[in-house]
């Protein structure tokens, strides 16, 4: 009985028994290319240890800049104006420059509110869209650095 195993001739192996290797390594390889450009791990941080992480004081450091508020008259066959009061959040070391731009933050303000069609402002979602636009302009005059965030603190009609 040991003769005729061992006298039997191996299987030769086929096309099947070399795609199944074939096609998982090229799977695996393209997901581990995928998972590594998205920036879900990086070869280069594997080797070079862990990193130590950054001691931010900006929390500590934020300033609020009012904005003077703004009061235009909203042309149309209704006599109403519109009345902003904004904050810029910034933090300590651009305060002075925030504070001396101030007046062009104000000019772009006026500029932009008094460019919306009067229908806009019956609209919902008006205040989102324009809170985008004064943030693009206030980033525009002062620079992204010094703009964290801008707050609307009033938004109403008279």
């Amino acid at each position: 009985m040991t003769d005729i195993v061992a006298a039997a001739p191996e299987k030769p192996r086929g096309k099947k028994g070399l795609l199944i290797p074939l096609v998982a390594t090229l799977v695996l390889g393209g997901a581990g290319f995928a998972s590594s450009y998205l920036g879900f791990w990086s070869p280069s941080g594997m080797l070079s240890g862990p990193e130590e992480p950054v001691q931010s004081t900006e929390h500590m450091s934020v300033e609020f800049i009012d904005i003077p508020t703004i009061e235009i008259v909203i042309p149309g066959g209704r006599a109403r104006s519109l009345v902003l009061s904004a904050t810029i959040e910034t933090d300590t070391t651009h305060k002075a420059e925030v504070t001396h731009l101030m007046p062009r933050v104000s000019d772009a303000f006026t500029t932009f509110l008094s460019g919306v069609d009067p229908a806009a402002y019956d609209k919902r979602g008006v205040l989102e869209v324009i809170r985008a636009e004064l943030v693009t302009r206030t980033r525009f005059v002062l620079g992204e650095e010094p703009v964290k965030d801008l707050l609307i603190t009033e938004f109403r009609f008279k």
